[in-house]
């Protein structure tokens, strides 16, 4: 029943894509996700040295030998950048699957991956983003609604809309998220077009996730009412749990704070602190709305197999 051009494409039994996470994506949290059968993605930016890349390709490996990708940063950094690296470690290692994202196509490297054959999936957050990358090459495109945690861009569109206005306009197969935490969640996203869907927060409320117990018992506890958005006044809006350090962003940005100000609070060692240490208000956590529907602190493999089979239910019903 789930069986789509996605999952024939990228190998994967599952039509369930783990969502890129900085400094939680690392590699036994991506072999995890896909020896469960949905595609782990490595975040490359959280690794300073090609060799510690290199090494995390090689551990993927050492504990799957499903499929899983690598996603290229492309949004600005305070740590400079240099992808090109990053690719000559894709092709080295022999990787198959490379997902970008951020601000802008990545013009310089697409073709490096079609030389190296490598399946090209690009995020974006509207039309003429995925008709551009269509035109350069890419193999899938992925878009999220307005409801997903992290970047949600500047248009506000939900996933309602945003999917089958993507579907319309391209004709690549198209990976849809925002909001999905269950079964229902899937079957919607692929009634409105799509042929695999992403998911983030609800990976963060798995056993393997690599974050402090506390932070998950908190998340476990949140409701839908429970996220914010941040950053927008400087063109960079995340929609982020609302604790202390969200908040405390919120009243710079009120205040006209400068960049600086609002780094001081957002930066990554503080959220990465936050994951190790259980301080649940140190940092900032990219959190999508979908977190109200999330009750359990399950397996990854236990969660994949119980939303497939509540989405294959809902099919069912639907077509009762």
């Amino acid at each position: 029943m789930f069986q789509t051009q996605i999952t024939r494409m990228l190998g994967i039994k599952y039509p369930i894509i783990g969502g890129t996470m900085m400094s939680i994506s690392k590699a036994d949290f991506v072999a995890g996700i896909s020896n469960a059968g949905g595609l782990g993605i490595l975040a490359s930016a959280i690794y300073q040295t090609k060799e510690e890349f290199g090494e995390a390709i090689d551990r993927i490996k050492e504990l799957t030998d499903k499929p899983f990708a690598v996603n290229i940063n492309l949004f600005p950094s305070m740590r400079p950048i240099n992808n090109d690296d990053y690719v000559d470690v894709l092709v080295e290692k022999g990787v198959k699957i490379v997902e970008t994202s951020g601000h802008s196509a990545p013009k310089d490297l697409c073709a490096r991956f079609k030389d190296a054959g490598m399946t090209w999936i690009h995020k974006c957050v509207g039309i003429r983003y995925a008709r551009k990358v269509e035109k350069m090459g890419a193999d899938i495109v992925t878009v999220v609604g307005y409801e997903n945690g992290g970047a949600t861009g500047k248009l506000d569109i939900g996933t309602l809309v945003l999917i089958p206005a993507i579907k319309d306009a391209i004709d690549l197969p198209v990976i849809g998220g925002g909001g999905v935490s269950d079964g229902r969640g899937v079957a919607a996203v692929m009634s409105l077009g799509a042929e695999a869907v992403i998911i983030g927060t609800r990976l963060l409320l798995t056993k393997e996730c690599p974050i402090h117990d506390n932070l998950k018992q908190a998340l476990c506890n949140a409701s839908e009412l429970d996220t914010i958005l941040i950053m927008r006044s400087i063109g960079a809006t995340h929609r982020v749990w609302n604790n202390e350090a969200a908040q405390k962003c919120l009243e710079i940005e009120k205040a006209k704070g400068d960049f600086e100000e609002i780094l001081s609070v957002v930066a990554g060692d503080k959220a990465r602190s936050m994951y190790s240490d259980g301080d649940i208000n140190l940092g900032v956590i990219a959190l999508g709305q979908g977190v109200g529907l999330i009750h359990d602190i399950p397996t990854i493999k236990e969660l994949f197999d119980r939303i497939m089979g509540e989405a294959r239910q809902r099919v069912s019903q639907l077509l009762a």
